[in-house]
């Protein structure tokens, strides 16, 4: 090694004591003690200072002149522990919690044998709970702590336990280790975990460990308070509702994360829509068939060479609230419904009236293999997705002779989007407010949860199901489409250059092109001066058998 080398790695020690230093102190440190503490001159560490500074690692504080940890330490912090992306999945329940308690909320991940704050929701009152964020602490006196060490395997547990120095942070701190043992047996035993002053005199948290559906330990939440208003009495209401929250954020989570495609995303030469959607591939003509639902009008897009041409085929009076593919007499093209009724509109763009059919109100329509209609309709105050065979007009006989083996399934929401297997053994339904795909079997009652997307990724849109089972989905706000397995698992992103897509299809040879219809009349002024293709049609090539 050069002495050039050496007096560089030096400067970097130093460097990195002063950031591991300050990083212990919350309440900041001025250069005189940061100096004194680590025995260097003065001098040196106003230049170590100042690089720190300028790179966003400390802040000066110039009301008491210390040094703070940077946001940049945060920034690496959330990036570090984001598995994938802990934080946004867990932004929304944070959210509510401290909503429903009116208390400051955290997020905590495991970090050899001390917490980590990730993220922080502050709660309404003044006097609340204000851990900084960054900040380690102890998981013998808190309540993340416990939270995660009763979510471990014995063997691990017992290890950490037996390594862990369990200093007094108050009187109340447990520093027995039999004692901590039985306290995380218990909190094992009900899901939830309680701090009672045992870190911040005052102060009361409980909490609860995420864990996700592999079974392996990301984290953990919690609410904490003064505890004259987290009384032990009211943590024991509050402690289910945290360890719920805990495992809808766990729900979310899969140690496998999707790869990013590098797939090319080709723009269909042809006009935008307002709001595209229902995009069809009509296997006879080769083509796709879609529809803008604001300026009301079909599109049919046809290969062109290398690429995809979009036209005009016909235009509506009223939105269109579905497209579906004709069936008998009407199989040469699609049926639209508009206007409280449908249409037939063909590969000319002739367009015609279809008698029959209810007007019952639906949010989202998909036909079963065998041609039956399935819709989600409102059933009280709730949503139902069950047969519907009454909702299309008869355009032959198959339809309405068709019965089903199931009742439905009763959903808290509507359905965003439906799309059945090709084996017609089970229905994927996509309801975008609670980020939820869900899987449904004829002749099972209950659903059952697929996949949860966290609204950082973006709202649920339009679905469909590959030849391999696997779902597509539009995430609306997310400027992607994600593929997830028939286990759940999210194996691919594709990232779009437009915000808002809003369904897809697969087509083309052997069903290797991806179709993604795209809206612009949501999206706002600056995300369309840097995504001008929004409301085009979309394609992607894909590289599957």
């Amino acid at each position: 090694m050069t002495a050039g080398n050496s007096e560089g790695t030096a400067a970097l020690d130093k460097a990195l004591d002063v950031l591991d230093l300050v990083g212990q102190h919350a309440s900041g440190l001025s250069q005189a003690e940061i100096a004194a503490r680590l025995s260097l001159p003065r001098t040196t560490v106003y230049r170590l200072l100042g690089t720190l500074v300028a790179r966003n690692l400390l802040r000066r504080d110039p009301q008491r002149r210390v040094y703070c940890l940077g946001m940049r330490c945060y920034e690496y912090a959330r990036a570090a522990y984001a598995m994938p992306d802990l934080v946004a999945a867990a932004s929304a329940e944070l959210r509510a919690l401290r909503d429903m308690t009116g208390e400051t909320t955290y997020l905590t991940t495991l970090d050899g044998h001390e917490s980590l704050a990730l993220e922080r929701c502050d709660g309404a009152h003044s006097q609340r709970s204000q851990s900084a964020l960054g900040v380690r602490r102890s998981l013998h006196c808190t309540s993340q702590g416990k939270a995660m060490l009763a979510a471990m395997g014995a063997e691990q547990r017992e290890g950490i336990v037996r390594e862990m120095a369990l200093p007094p942070q108050t009187p109340r701190t447990i520093t027995d280790r039999r004692r901590l043992h039985a306290e995380l047996r218990l909190t094992a035993q009900r899901g939830w975990s309680i701090d009672d002053e045992e870190i911040v005199p005052g102060v009361r948290c409980c909490g609860a460990a995420i864990v996700d559906s592999h079974g392996q330990l990301r984290g953990a939440i919690s609410v904490a308070g003064p505890a004259f208003r987290l009384t032990l009495e009211r943590l024991d209401l509050i402690g289910p509702e945290v360890a719920e929250a805990a495992r809808r954020i766990g729900a979310q989570l899969s140690r496998a994360t999707g790869q990013r495609g590098d797939q090319e995303v080709q723009v269909a030469a042809g006009d935008w829509a307002f709001n595209g959607a229902f995009p069809h591939w009509h296997a006879p003509s080769r083509s796709l068939l879609w529809a803008d639902r604001l300026a009301p009008a079909l599109h049919r897009a046809s290969a062109q060479g290398l690429g995809w041409t979009d036209r005009l085929l016909a235009a509506t009076d009223h939105p269109i609230e579905a497209l579906i593919p004709g069936a008998g007499p009407l199989a040469d093209g699609v049926l639209v419904r508009a206007g409280e009724r449908w249409w037939h509109v063909n590969l000319q763009g002739r367009i015609e009236p279809v008698p029959g059919g209810t007007q019952r109100e639906f949010s989202a329509l998909a036909l079963d293999p065998r041609g039956l209609p399935w819709a989600c309709l409102r059933d009280g105050d709730r949503w139902r997705v069950a047969p519907a065979p009454e909702l299309l007009p008869p355009s032959d006989s198959t339809r309405h002779e068709l019965r089903a083996a199931t009742p439905g399934w009763r959903l808290q929401e509507p359905a965003t989007a439906m799309s059945w297997s090709r084996d017609g053994e089970h229905l994927v339904i996509a309801a975008a407010d609670s980020g939820t795909l869900y899987s449904a079997h004829p002749g099972q009652p209950s659903l059952r949860r697929l996949a949860t997307v966290p609204k950082g990724s973006g709202l649920l849109a339009g679905i469909a199901i590959d030849c391999e089972g696997a779902v597509w989905c539009a995430l609306r706000g997310g400027w992607s489409v994600a593929r997830f397995l028939d286990d759940g698992t999210l194996d691919q992103v594709v990232a779009l250059p437009v915000p808002a897509p809003t369904g897809v299809a697969l087509g083309g040879e052997g069903e290797r092109t991806l179709f993604i219809t795209s809206a612009r009349d949501a999206v706002s002024r600056e995300a369309l001066d840097a995504a001008p293709h929004s409301g085009r049609l979309l394609t992607v090539q894909l590289d599957r058998a």
